[in-house]
């Protein structure tokens, strides 16, 4: 299969993700094909040959002309002007893709809908075309499979639309939940919310250069010289090879902690609130399992599931929380599909389904649970009704996409 490893070692922006699968091959003439098609108003695509600490790379330019520069876009704006452009499926797929995850997080950080969510600087046509040419760059090059890097986000602090925040800013925060980060001594935003949503979009996983046969390579350029790195990403584009069960189509392999502890001394209600801290302190799964210990007494076993950087916060819960002495800790090999969050609209209203894709391509979806039960009450409709509503949407989607 053909992948794209994006590795961002200085980083991440869509301009920069964009110029990088250009110059590993990705035909300019062809790009600027796409943006007609998107009829943006006076918006060109321009690419050139820079340095950047003292490597070649390419840099892209959207010339945005005045029409398209006041224009302000929902979601529902963008999607249609993709849904026009008569794109391949998986490239307006995968764009629409990349602008719901990012309209998620906006929504996550303001506090309302995705529906509602304005998107500033994010609408803009230079954004629009970043993404979607980078998801059609991607379809020329053809990639299968795309996987990433840890991702350093830079530290100090940036301007945006709301003023001052720290790095990562709010919505690039939201969006590398759950994703590696590098840790970098370089200033500024390396790390943009438009190449965090591409990258969490479309990575199948996130890790060191998976086994693979280089066929091709390309280096994307930032806009500003770094101070201490080279404002540059580094895209691979080759083969997987056979080798490498961490890498192997629709699954990821990592290795994860569990701890354990044995109680006979706590009653019910301190060991459910052990394992509600747990949850809330970032476990990937906690529960209790009856046992019987030594002298026919009997005991609970608390178990904890956990990413290893969180292991000493966690004992540390458990040992506080608890009675427990000890806390026991295992590394577990662990399999995991890869997947995403997808949104989809019922007559309950947006519901989150979590979707994995197996090794073979094929598909399957779960609606979270909170959204679902959130939504029966204000409606006082069963439970079920608004999960099968939510399957159903799911299915209409994934079948106009072909991907049933």
């Amino acid at each position: 299969m053909r992948i794209a490893y994006a590795d961002c070692f200085s980083g991440c922006a869509g301009d920069m993700f964009l110029a990088a699968l250009i110059d590993a091959g990705a035909p300019p003439d062809g790009l600027r094909e796409v943006v007609q098609r998107l009829a943006l108003p006076g918006v060109e695509l321009h690419s050139d040959e820079v340095k950047r600490g003292g490597i070649r790379a390419r840099h892209v330019r959207v010339e945005v002309g005045p029409e398209s520069r006041k224009a302000h876009r929902h979601l529902h704006h963008v999607v249609a002007i993709i849904d026009a452009a008569g794109l391949e499926p998986r490239v307006a797929e995968r764009a629409r893709a990349v602008f719901t995850r990012l309209a998620e997080a906006e929504a996550a950080v303001h506090g309302t809908t995705v529906q509602k969510v304005h998107f500033h600087e994010v609408g803009a046509a230079d954004a629009i075309v970043d993404i979607v040419c980078g998801c059609a760059a991607l379809e020329m090059l053809g990639v299968g499979e795309v996987y990433a890097s840890a991702v350093p986000t830079g530290h100090g602090t940036v301007r945006c639309e709301h003023g001052i925040m720290p790095v990562p800013a709010p919505a690039t925060a939201r969006l590398l939940e759950r994703v590696p980060l590098a840790a970098c001594e370089e200033a500024g935003e390396l790390t943009t919310p438009t190449g965090a949503a591409l990258l969490t979009t479309l990575a199948k996983g996130f890790g060191p250069i998976p086994a693979m046969t280089i066929t091709s390579q390309g280096w994307g350029a930032g806009t500003r010289e770094g101070k201490t790195r080279p404002n540059v990403m580094r895209v691979l584009i080759g083969d997987l090879s056979g080798g490498s069960a961490q890498w192997a189509p629709g699954v990821w392999q990592d290795t994860v902690v569990l701890l354990e502890a044995n109680l006979d001394d706590a009653p019910g209600q301190l060991c459910g609130f052990a394992l509600e801290q747990a949850l809330e302190a970032g476990a990937l799964d906690a529960w209790a399992v009856p046992i019987m210990m030594k002298k026919g007494r009997p005991g609970v076993t608390l178990g904890v599931l956990c990413r290893p950087e969180d292991t000493a916060r966690l004992e540390a819960l458990l040992l506080s929380e608890t009675p427990t002495l000890g806390v026991r800790r295992s590394l577990m090999p662990r399999t995991t599909l890869a997947r995403r969050m997808q949104v989809v609209a019922t007559r309950f209203g947006d519901i989150r389904v979590k979707v994995a894709t197996g090794p073979g391509g094929e598909t399957r979806a779960a609606p979270e649970y909170d959204d679902c039960a959130a939504a029966a009450r204000r409606h006082g409709v069963p439970l079920a009704a608004v999960q099968q509503a939510a399957l159903r949407s799911w299915q209409d989607a994934d079948d106009r996409t072909g991907h049933g």
